[in-house]
Order: structure tokens, then C-alpha cells, then sequence
């Protein structure tokens, strides 16, 4: 172990040898906090304490992993529990059931099954969903639920027209959910800490067994994962915290900067270690970075350390539209492939998903190989919906969602008026649906061949039931072939062969799954599925270049990135409210701040003049981040950026300086003109003073005088 410790800086060593008590660990980007991590986990168990013992919660399930393999290469990670936060979640749920008032056997509710339940809710409120938006509503219950905030207490507190309407509806929406044995990604946080919190025997039991909690990404926290971590730490306050304020980029998804801000306030003898040294990115990217941060208030003090000398020149490129913009980042890229660059080290980041849609045709006209970081989507695919919906009623037959879906595919002659009449019987009579289904017998409204083609759908599911204890991928395969699914896609023809293709990827993960997982269970299995994020399809490995979100691009690294789309209403994004709410602006300024640290030695950045929106060419303005950014040539050679213009120079109404122009400025005297950029009315000049400075000015402001000698 002393070997180990010996490759790790001061800082990190600090955090890795500390043992009892609150730590708190301000990672800053690149600064080795995985490695602190896992390291902290085998000193632990060199100290003595048993893995066992040793609980370490991330954000995505790719990075739970591969802190569990950096762990296992240490000889630390048999027996520690590592996993995301609402993993742990649905574990102590299905452990604890009873007492949390669920059953074991919970469907994880995705979002497209949550709008089915919320639009049920809203129906059954006698509401308009015009005016109650199923997916507004869902987003305000959930707002809600963060902040453990349940139905009953929400009805009691409701106090206008609206309040009570959205009581109501979440009211409904919560009994909708319990009667398909069902929880939403929120529940899982919620009835954790009521959990926790109501019972103190399982409270105890949980400190008993995690005497040392370790939480990554905390400044991603919201306020029920807060309390989780709180209460599981209540007996011993053996908390070690570890993230970066200036990466908290989740506030639309209720994380509060407060929990990592504050976490001197909670825990006041805490041991603070900040890791400041920065191993990925080169120097003049980490200056740009560091200029930029340094316009929010809501932080912890920190100044990025490079490790990495300066690389080549940080570009940021003015394009006259979002075509020209993506042919740029196109062209671009190839110029890097023909100097070496592969491919698989270069990503694209955008604010929205919308915008990839130009890149892609560029990339494709250029054929340039990419993949879209947005794996979820592959779950959305019908034909995998349709074999995941079995494996679900497998698991919980009550979840009604799953089994509406697959009850008539694929078609076996059970119509609408049909399930209309089971549907009624179960609410006579109080039962769940698929408890109707098996008691078809005593439903007189049924034909004869109605209730025949319904017994022979209970007795095809209570026959995979059966053979649920066995390998998942043998029990998809069999149920994809018996269900009759398989053949419906082969009848398709060319058409179904796609189909065909990805169900059979299906079937392969879940091979993998039964060879990696210690206890493979389908319950295990449907469980991480639902539990599936855009990052976790990240593809390190593939040799294509990779498009993304900003948000998507948290813990990733390439040795180049570009960023585009650099303007007001996109950076920072028009529904954010930046303008008027500081808090806003701040995170919006983290996202960029997270997107340019993910660069190892090239960052690109670019902007269009006029982009097309909802079909009309309109006029942008330059994001005032931008304007930060520059700020940070004054701390480096303004060699180490390179600003292009691809198109002609358009200087309106304001003043043109050419290179090397002769200039004066009333406070710092005479200089020569080193960059124009041109933007507009927000057109900027860079300037080397004979005094030695070099300043960005914007030209509007600057009054700059041209000598002519």
C-alpha cells in the first residue's frame, strides 16, 4: 500500500489516508477524484475495515463501474458495495418492503410509463390535459418529491385553484402507481428517506452495516439524496464527500449546490482537502476554463493547476449560419484525422439534442463516422419495448403499463372491447388486471372464444413465470421465440430484419449480464435497465467521432472538442431565465465550464451569426460567455488562441482594425492591434499596449483611436 501511496500528490494522499470522521474532497475536473476514490476504499480495507462495511454511491451506472474495476485492480472491491444512488435505493426498498409499506417485486417506472400513468391521473381528475399538461404535471410532482414532499402532505398545504387541481392530480397519480405495484425514479429516493427517517431500527441497521459512506459527484445531490446520505451516516458521521461546485449542472433535475456548499455547515469538525492539480487538459485550455468560472459567486474558491504545458491554438470561430458552422467542425475533423487524431478522441458538444441534426449531415457528407451519445433511446425502440414488457409481468404481473402492451402482440385476437370488460372486472371487484385476466371464467360479459384466447395468454406467461430463476439471456430468448414476437418480425420481411437485429443486441447484453453479475437475476436485470442512462452507451472503444449534449458530456475526456452554437438563447439557453435569475446563469455557465474541461489539448469553439429557428433565419448574438472567455487572454500568450472568421468580415456600423494597426486608448496608452473578432455590435479587439499588457476590449466601448504614421 505505501507503494501506492507513494504515486499519488500530497493532496490526495491527505484525502486517501484519512479514515474517521466528515471529509469533504473539492475535486476540481481531471484532478483524480475516481482515484481518490477507489484508493480511499483500499486503505480502508488495509486499515482493517471489512468491505463489507464500505459503501461508495456515483451518479451513473458507467462510472459505478468503472470505480468498481479501478477498485478491483487494488484488491479492493469484493464485498464493497458500488453503485448509484438509486441503486442502493431500490436495494434497501426490496430489502426493506414491509416496512416501507411496498412489494419486493416493484416495477421501476421509465418515463414514457410515468406520462401513461400521468395522463390516467389527469383522466381520472375530470381534468382537461390542455390545460393540465401530463408532462408539466409530472414535472411539478417530481419537483415535489425531490424536495419530500408527499401526496397528503402536498393536499394539505394546497391553498389556490392550481395547487389544489395539481394535489389531486398527484394524489391520483400515486394510487394509479400503487395499484400496478410500481415506483418513479423519484419514489425510489422518497420512500428511501421516509424510510430511513420513520424507522430507526432500519436507520440503525444501514450504519451497522456502511460504516463508511463515500459519495461521488456531491454537488449533484438533490435534496432527498441529501437526506439519505444524512440519515446513513447519522450513528457515525463517516461521510466522505467528493465533487466540484463548479460542475453542479443538474439544477432542472432538482440538485441543490447548497449540499456540497454547506457541507461545513452539517458537518462543522470536517476535514477539507481541495485537489487542484489538473492531469487532463493543457494549460491554455485550463486558462480559458479558469477566466470563465471565475465570473460565478456560488463556489468554492479554487484555481486550476495545470500539470500539462500549453497546447496548440484554442480556435473560436464565427460562422454565418448553423450549415456553415457544422461544415466548419466537419472540415476540421478531417484536418485532424490527416495529422493522426482518431477519431474516437474526438466529440462534438451541444446544448440541445435538436441541434445534431446539421452536424450529422455534415459528418456524413464528409464521411466522417460518429456515434450520438443518447443510448436511451435504444430502449425506446418498439420491438425492444415490446420483449422488455413480458420480462416485466414476469417480474411484477401487476404492472398493468407493461401488460396492456403486450396482451395483443403480437396479435392474438383480444381486442380493445375486449380488455374494456376484463378492465371493468378488475375495478368491481378490486382486483388488478392481470388478476382479472386469470379469473376470465367468471366474467359473464365474455364471449366463450374470448375467454379461450385470454386463458391461452395466462397459461403462455405462467409458464415463462416458472423459469424465471434461470439465465435472463436464455429466458428473453425463449420468450421472444414462444411469444410469438420473433415470428411477427421474421413475417416483416426486410422491414422486421432491423428489428430482428436489435432485439438480438438485446439478448446479447443480457448475456453479458449473466456473465458479470455475482447473483444474475431478471429481477437484477429489468432493474439496471430502467436504471439506464444516456452516458452509460457511451462507447469509449468505437472509432467514430462522438455527438452530445453538454449535460452528457459530464465525466467524459477527448483529446479534442468542439463546442458549438456558442450564443444568447442557447449558451445561456433561453428557458433557463439567465437573464433575470443569477442562479440560473451561474449553472449555465458551469455547463460550459464542464464542456471545455472535458478537452485534453484542442478545444474549438464557434458561434453563427444567423440560425435557423421554427423555419426562419434569424440574427444571433454572441453568447456574453464569450466575452468571459476572452478575459483569459490577459493571463497567457494570446498565441495560445487562435480566433477565425469563416466568412467575410461584416462590420456594420462599427469601426474595422486591420493586424498590426497602430491604436491608442485613453488609460493604457498606445498599442498595436493582435486580433479582430468580429461579432457584431459586440465585435471585440485584442490589443498588446506598449506597456506590455495585452487586453480584450469591445470595440463599441474601447474609443480606440487608429495612428496613422
Amino acid at each position: 500500500m505505501d507503494e501506492i501511496l507513494q504515486q499519488l500528490t500530497p493532496s490526495q494522499r491527505k484525502a486517501v489516508c484519512h479514515k474517521e470522521g466528515p471529509l469533504l474532497v473539492i475535486a476540481g475536473p481531471g484532478s483524480g477524484k475516481t482515484r481518490v476514490i477507489t484508493h480511499r476504499i483500499a486503505a480502508l480495507i488495509e486499515a482493517g475495515v471489512r468491505p463489507y462495511n464500505i459503501c461508495a454511491i456515483t451518479f451513473t451506472n458507467k462510472a459505478a463501474e468503472e470505480m468498481r474495476q479501478r477498485a478491483f485492480t487494488l484488491g479492493a472491491s469484493g464485498g464493497a458495495h458500488i453503485s448509484t444512488f438509486h441503486s442502493l435505493c431500490v436495494r434497501i426498498l426490496r430489502r426493506y418492503a414491509s416496512q416501507a409499506e411496498i412489494k419486493p417485486n416493484f416495477s421501476i417506472y421509465d418515463e414514457s410509463d410515468q406520462i401513461r400513468c400521468m395522463k390516467q391521473a389527469v383522466k381520472d381528475c375530470r381534468l382537461d390535459a390542455g390545460n393540465f399538461s401530463p408532462a408539466r404535471m409530472l414535472g411539478a410532482v417530481s419537483t415535489l418529491k425531490n424536495k419530500l414532499i408527499d401526496a397528503e402532505s402536498f393536499r394539505n398545504e394546497a391553498e389556490d385553484f392550481f395547487t389544489t387541481r395539481l394535489s389531486e392530480i398527484y394524489l391520483a397519480y400515486q394510487n394509479i402507481l400503487g395499484e400496478r405495484n410500481g415506483l418513479d425514479f423519484d419514489d425510489l429516493l422518497m420512500k428511501t428517506a421516509f424510510l430511513l427517517e420513520d424507522c430507526p431500527d432500519v436507520c440503525d441497521e444501514l450504519n451497522e452495516r456502511f460504516k463508511f459512506l463515500l459519495i461521488d459527484e456531491y454537488q449533484d445531490t438533490n435534496h432527498a439524496q441529501y437526506r439519505i446520505a444524512k440519515a446513513l451516516v447519522s450513528r457515525h458521521n463517516n461521510i466522505c464527500a467528493t465533487g466540484d461546485p463548479d460542475q453542479s449542472i443538474y439544477r432542472w433535475r432538482g440538485a441543490d449546490i447548497r449540499n456540497i456548499l454547506a457541507f461545513e455547515h452539517d458537518w462543522p469538525d470536517a476535514t477539507v482537502v481541495k485537489l487542484e492539480e489538473n492531469f487532463r487538459s493543457a494549460a491554455n485550455i485550463l486558462a480559458e476554463a479558469d477566466a470563465l468560472i471565475a465570473y460565478n459567486r456560488n463556489r468554492k474558491q479554487k484555481k486550476l493547476v495545470p500539470t500539462k504545458p500549453a497546447s496548440r491554438d484554442v480556435s473560436i470561430t464565427a460562422c454565418e449560419d448553423e450549415i456553415r458552422e457544422a461544415q466548419a467542425v466537419a472540415q476540421q475533423i478531417n484536418e485532424l484525422a490527416k495529422q493522426g487524431a482518431s477519431l474516437k478522441d474526438i466529440a462534438v458538444f451541444y446544448r440541445v439534442n435538436a441541434m445534431s441534426r446539421v452536424l450529422e449531415e455534415a459528418l456524413l457528407h464528409n464521411q466522417i463516422s460518429y456515434q450520438i451519445v443518447r443510448g436511451i433511446e435504444f430502449y425506446r425502440r418498439r420491438e425492444i419495448r415490446d420483449l422488455l414488457a413480458y420480462l416485466k409481468i414476469l417480474v411484477n404481473p401487476d404492472d398493468e403499463i407493461a401488460l396492456l402492451r403486450i396482451i395483443n402482440i403480437p396479435a392474438r385476437g383480444i381486442g380493445k372491447v375486449t380488455i374494456e370488460k376484463v378492465q371493468n372486472y378488475a375495478a368491481r371487484h378490486k382486483v388488478s388486471f392481470y388478476e382479472a385476466l386469470k379469473k376470465v371464467e367468471n366474467i359473464e360479459a365474455l364471449s366463450k372464444a374470448a375467454k379461450a384466447k385470454i386463458l391461452v395468454f395466462v397459461s403462455m406467461i405462467e409458464k415463462f413465470r416458472k423459469d424465471m430463476s434461470g439465465p435472463v439471456a436464455q429466458l428473453s430468448e425463449r420468450v421472444f421465440n414462444e411469444s410469438g414476437l420473433a415470428q411477427s418480425l421474421q413475417a416483416a420481411g426486410p422491414e422486421g430484419q432491423n428489428d430482428l437485429e436489435n432485439v438480438g443486441e438485446l439478448i446479447n447484453a443480457a448475456t453479458q449480464y449473466d456473465q458479470n453479475a455475482e447473483e444474475p437475476s431478471l429481477l437484477d436485470y429489468i432493474q439496471q435497465i430502467s436504471l439506464f442512462s444516456d452516458t452509460d452507451a457511451y462507447d469509449a472503444s468505437s472509432e467514430s467521432v462522438s455527438l452530445m449534449t453538454l449535460h452528457a458530456a459530464k465525466g467524459l475526456e477527448f483529446e479534442n472538442v468542439f463546442i458549438v452554437g456558442i450564443e444568447e438563447g442557447l449558451l445561456p439557453h433561453e428557458r433557463t431565465n439567465a437573464s433575470e435569475d443569477e442562479d440560473e446563469l451561474e449553472e449555465e455557465r458551469r455547463l460550459l465550464f464542464v464542456g471545455i474541461t472535458r478537452a485534453k489539448s484542442g478545444l474549438h469553439i464557434s458561434y453563427s451569426r444567423y440560425r435557423t429557428v421554427r423555419g426562419q433565419l434569424l440574427r444571433t448574438i454572441p453568447s456574453r460567455f464569450l466575452l468571459e472567455l476572452l478575459s483569459g487572454i490577459d493571463e497567457q500568450s494570446e498565441d495560445n488562441i487562435d480566433y477565425d472568421d469563416n466568412d467575410d468580415v461584416d462590420c456594420e456600423d462599427m469601426p474595422c482594425f486591420e493586424l498590426g494597426q497602430l491604436v491608442r486608448h485613453k488609460t493604457f496608452g498606445l498599442g498595436r492591434v493582435q486580433k479582430y473578432i468580429d461579432m457584431g455590435q459586440n465585435s471585440v479587439i485584442v490589443v498588446k499596449f506598449n506597456s506590455g499588457m495585452t487586453k480584450s476590449l469591445m470595440v463599441q466601448y474601447a474609443n480606440l483611436s487608429k495612428i496613422d504614421l
